[in-house]
């Protein structure tokens, strides 16, 4: 199989197998402690956790690629903010 079309660099890679990790940890999560009824948050959605991961990490994409149009790298600072927004969207989204 040839796939040196892409560009798999190590932060790619790292990038797919957090998102791996997160469906994995959401799989976990749910088979300990099922919370399958959505929950109104502040922006009066009704959510699952499946939801707020979602969110959670299109908010995320949103928030590097506005980063590298106006500052561009290092990329660090928006790191920080995805986390923090990460945290708040499953606190009270």
């Amino acid at each position: 199989m040839d796939l040196t079309w892409m560009a798999w660099t190590w932060p790619t890679a790292v990038f797919f197998i957090f998102i791996f990790l997160c469906i994995v940890g959401m799989v976990i999560w749910d088979s300990h402690s099922p919370g399958g009824a959505p929950r109104r948050g502040a922006l009066g959605l009704d959510t699952t956790r499946g939801d707020r991961l979602f969110i959670s990490l299109l908010g995320s994409a949103f928030i590097f690629l506005t980063w590298l149009g106006f500052f561009g790298t290092p990329l660090w600072a928006p790191l920080a903010i995805s986390i923090g927004y990460g945290f708040a969207v499953f606190k009270w989204v």
